[in-house]
């Protein structure tokens, strides 16, 4: 056989090697595209597709005869990891053009550009929290944050592993290291199919966490501060069980817009659950509601929903919303991930039910009339007051929006109209930052 050449001469010498058969020189592959196609024979042996198919082979290049090809082998054991490299070596090799080859381990550093340190970097911070361990709050945090991020249109939300005593968010959410440093050398989260995890998990290499509260205290302040976010609009923050110093710390070193407060419908978990929510509101941190996890069963084999605590449920009494009831379910013992194909069926209901209730607590839609005080002095705040105050008719009432507790307006009221009391006068916390009042004129 003639050596292809993509010389034509006078005597077709070039049209009668194609016509018998032999490869012209435009019908010869180039060799990357040789190896690709080479590539394509060898199989995932856990998916059954190809290597290409199930995203491992990122880049081919040949050059002098050695192919390279850069791959992700992260995901598989070691030795599954070496039999897949060794198969692509091998067809690599066989393809024409090629001399011999070799595996390179694609670089998973993680684009270092537009990142800011600090938790606070994110619009809204949520805790999940529970008092007691074994409720399903991890669960609970991991199902959430990919249910939001499943809903997000850029995908941008952060799961952070606040419980350093127990750091197995890494393991519910199938998360691993190693947690790069950008220039500053702050770490960098670990992308989990889109979602942003940090944890002292993929920190600690596997070591035991047996810290004292100021050691703990000190490595999860330095971790809130340090972490170099990529501006994520949410972060939910999976609390430690409990109401001890790490949960204090969180409570005041993180601006937490709003917590999910997990238990089991028994009555022992539920008490709990109310002393922690005397926490948070002791710490001016809104409850958005309550998960109440594991609570039925429904049977496989009749589907049949039965009851595993029984009785009257103790949640009604903490007078909280239900952000959702969460059954014993296996499928909420798998992988999560921020995808809406891979997700439990209540995942979706859940975020929902979080994102409309953190829009009811920080909404600020006073009536048009209404006289708002805020970021005003003292004085000026007097002024406005009096002057609504004064324009009312008997019976009449007026509204105030405040950034700062205006119980002590009603004493400033009775003033001005000489009066002992006053029909009525009404207030309530709308967030941290807002309160409402309703004045009635005598």
């Amino acid at each position: 056989m003639t050596e292809p050449t993509a010389d034509v001469d006078d005597d077709g010498d070039a049209a009668d090697a194609a016509a018998d058969g032999e490869p012209t020189a435009q019908e010869t592959p180039a060799p990357a595209d040789a190896v690709e196609a080479a590539l394509r024979e060898v199989r995932d042996p856990d998916a059954g597709v190809s290597v290409f198919e199930a995203g491992i082979v990122e880049d081919v290049t040949v050059a002098d005869g050695t192919a390279t090809i850069t791959a992700d082998l992260r995901e598989f054991p070691r030795d599954a990891a070496e039999r897949v490299s060794a198969a692509m070596v091998q067809a690599a090799s066989d393809a024409p053009g090629v001399s011999n080859a070799r595996v390179e381990q694609a670089d998973p550093s993680p684009d270092l550009d537009g990142r800011a340190s600090g938790i606070e970097t994110a619009d809204r911070v949520i805790a999940v929290a529970s008092t007691k361990g074994g409720v399903g709050k991890t669960t609970v945090a991991t199902t959430l944050a990919c249910a939001l991020a499943a809903d997000s249109p850029d995908g941008s939300v952060g799961l952070f592993d606040a419980d350093i005593y127990g750091p197995n968010v890494p393991e519910v959410i199938g998360a691993s290291g190693p947690v790069y440093s950008d220039d500053e050398g702050n770490p960098v989260p670990v992308d989990a199919g889109g979602l942003e995890v940090m944890s002292m998990g993929m920190l600690s290499d596997d070591g035991p966490l047996a810290w004292r509260g100021a050691m703990a205290h000190d490595a999860l302040s330095d971790l809130f501060e340090t972490t170099a976010w990529s501006d994520p609009d949410t972060v939910v923050v999976d609390m430690p069980p409990g109401t001890g110093d790490v949960a204090l710390t969180t409570l005041q070193e993180v601006p937490v817009d709003g917590v999910v407060l997990v238990t089991t419908p028994f009555h022992a978990a539920v008490s709990d659950t109310g002393r922690a929510l005397e926490l948070f509101e002791e710490n001016d941190v809104p409850v958005l509601g309550v998960v109440s996890n594991m609570g039925e069963f429904v049977c496989d084999e009749c589907g049949t929903p039965h009851d595993l605590f029984g009785g009257d449920d103790p949640i009604e009494g903490l007078d909280l919303p239900v952000l959702a009831e969460l059954p014993f379910d296996p499928e909420m013992q798998s992988t999560p991930a921020p995808s809406a194909d891979a997700l439990p069926e209540h995942a979706g209901e859940l975020a929902a039910a979080v994102d409309e209730r953190y829009e009811e607590v920080w909404s600020v839609d006073p009536p048009a009339d209404a006289v708002d005080l805020r970021r005003l002095d003292p004085e000026t705040r007097k002024e406005r007051v009096e002057e609504r105050f004064r324009e009312l008719d008997a019976g009449e009432e007026c509204f105030l929006v405040s950034d700062r507790d205006p119980a002590p307006v009603r004493g400033f009221l009775l003033e001005l109209v000489d009066a002992d009391e006053l029909p009525s006068f009404r207030v309530k916390r709308q967030n941290p930052e807002t309160w409402f009042a309703r004045a009635t004129r005598p």
